[in-house]
Parts: C-alpha cells; sequence; structure tokens
C-alpha cells in the first residue's frame, strides 16, 4: 500500500497569484501533488466545470453535507456563498500516497492545519503590498470597483493572519515565490 500523503495548505488574498503558484507546483512530479478540490455553494464562472474547478452543490446540499459533518473545514466566505473541503477529498488523495495540495483560505487553513497537525504545512502566500494587489485585481478585468474594494478590505484582515501560518512566501517575483514555496514543501515531505 502507498504511503499516506501529507496535506500542504496554501491560502493568500485574492489576486496574490496562489492559483498560477500551484499550477506550476503540480507540473513538478517530485512533489507527488494532488489536488484537493473544494466545493461550493455558488454557480460556476466563466468555463469552470463541477469536479474540475469546484464541486459546485446548491446551498441547500452544502448545508446537508454541514450537518453530516462531511467537511474537514467550510466557510462562509462571502454572505451567502459557502467554501469547503469534504473529508472525502482529503482521504482520496492523501490514500493514494499523493501529497494533498489545498487552495483555501484563512480561517479553513487554520482549521485544517489545527485538526491534521504536524502531518499538514501551512503556507501564506503575500502580495509585495496592498498597492500592487490592487493593481493585480484590476489587471484581471474580471471584477466591478465594489469588488475590487471588498477584495482589498478582505485582504487587509486574511493578512492578518499570515503569522499565524508555519510559513509566508511574499510573491513579488513568481518564478522566485514558486521556488521558495517548492523548497519549503520539499523539506517538509521528505
Amino acid at each position: 500500500m502507498a504511503e499516506k500523503g501529507k496535506i500542504i495548505i496554501l491560502s493568500a488574498p485574492s489576486g496574490t497569484g496562489k492559483s498560477t503558484i500551484i499550477g506550476k507546483l503540480m507540473e513538478m512530479p517530485e512533489l507527488r501533488l494532488g489536488f484537493s478540490i473544494s466545493a461550493t455553494s455558488r454557480p460556476p464562472r466563466g468555463k469552470e466545470q463541477n469536479g474540475r474547478e469546484y464541486y459546485f452543490l446548491t446551498p441547500e446540499e452544502f448545508d446537508r453535507r454541514i450537518e453530516d459533518n462531511r467537511f474537514v473545514e467550510w466557510e462562509e466566505v462571502y454572505a451567502g456563498t459557502k467554501y469547503g473541503t469534504l473529508v472525502e477529498e482529503v482521504e482520496r488523495v492523501t490514500g493514494s500516497g499523493h501529497n494533498l495540495i489545498m487552495d483555501i483560505d484563512v480561517k479553513g487553513a487554520l482549521n485544517v492545519k489545527r485538526k491534521y497537525g504536524e502531518d499538514a504545512l501551512s503556507i501564506f502566500i503575500l502580495p509585495p503590498s496592498l498597492e500592487v494587489l490592487e493593481k493585480r485585481l484590476r489587471g484581471r478585468n474580471t471584477d466591478s470597483e465594489e469588488s475590487i474594494r471588498k477584495r482589498i478590505e478582505k485582504a487587509e484582515q486574511e493578512i492578518s493572519y499570515s503569522p499565524q501560518f508555519d510559513k509566508n512566501v511574499v510573491n513579488a517575483e513568481l518564478d522566485k515565490a514558486v521556488s521558495d514555496v517548492k523548497n519549503i514543501i520539499s523539506g517538509f515531505i521528505e
């Protein structure tokens, strides 16, 4: 039987480059990464597909799974919109011998770290500054002015939790941030 994988949790404010970093890490076979697909109560955006970017659940289905204790962590990230990680998703990836990489919000990350302790590594990706973050969010051209303002306010709040993470990495330059995160993960899984 394959040795059970470990859990790597990445968290960051929206627009910090976390998804891009994870994408590059996933291309490194030596890390043996498996990706955790989160569940959400929001509808798909753009070309998102169920079971690929997220498991899209109705708000009722999401609540039923909360009641049945089927989430490792979940959070109402924006009013009426919940995100979470299903227990069976963690078991599916780590049970196959892969190291599970989780892309989750700050509070969820801290909950998973508490639950799995030494078997989990929490990494917080920081923007070089809030000004740079705002510029990146505007550059995506996917959000309204109101949404950008909310994301910046949320980013300030999320950054205040960064000292509670095992490691912090600043994404000022993508290749360096990817290298830093890779080295941290390599040290953890060996």
